[in-house]
């Protein structure tokens, strides 16, 4: 099982920064507060931080999660000298937990941050890191799934190689509208 300390690295585009993915910390409680104001991102998840101890208790939640196999990265933009900057994304693989043939990913991003490729950048990095860590273990595929109306998540699943698959029937509290099920198989070629 991979440790707490697990940090992966996007390298620079021509474009945009590298990117430092790095298990959440309790110094993060301040700007957890902040992005907790963005509507966008608690119409389209169910993040729910409105003060410091709420963000605290997300923060140990997160936390304790490795332990399960619920292994959530604070993505950072890098500065130019190669150190993290202000949390710019979230994305996290869920049920990766011995003998499971699949898993969940999820991801959401900063307003600040939203229609710069920060989001696929990142899930990306967590799809390799998770066929690198997990496959040997028998995991073979995994799932994300967004609110159907959400055409943003549906933009970076597709961009992030993972098919949509079906059209999933709401089942609430979780998922409280219809949703897009889409699949990346981690056996398959690069590409």
């Amino acid at each position: 099982m991979p440790d707490i300390t697990t940090r992966l690295q996007v390298d620079a585009t021509p474009t945009a920064p590298a990117l430092v993915l790095r298990p959440w910390t309790a110094s993060d409680a301040a700007a957890l507060v902040a992005l907790g104001r963005d509507r966008a991102l608690r119409r389209w998840t169910s993040f729910a931080v409105d003060d410091e101890p709420s963000a605290e208790r997300w923060l140990r939640e997160q936390r304790r999660g490795w332990e399960r196999g619920h292994f959530a990265f604070a993505v950072e933009e890098a500065r130019p000298d190669g150190t993290g900057g202000l949390v710019a994304d979230h994305v996290v693989l869920r049920n990766a937990v011995p003998g499971a043939a699949s898993a969940e990913v999820g991801y959401w991003t900063a307003e600040r941050a939203r229609g710069r490729a920060v989001a696929p950048r990142a899930l990306g990095a967590l799809t390799d890191w998770t066929a690198a860590t997990f496959t040997r273990g028998g995991l073979t595929r995994l799932e994300l799934i967004h609110q159907t109306d959400n055409t943003a998540s549906c933009r970076v699943a597709e961009k992030s190689r993972y098919a949509l698959t079906a059209v999933l029937p709401p089942l609430p509290p979780a998922y409280p509208r219809d949703g897009h099920l889409h699949v990346r198989h981690l056996t398959e070629d690069p590409g």
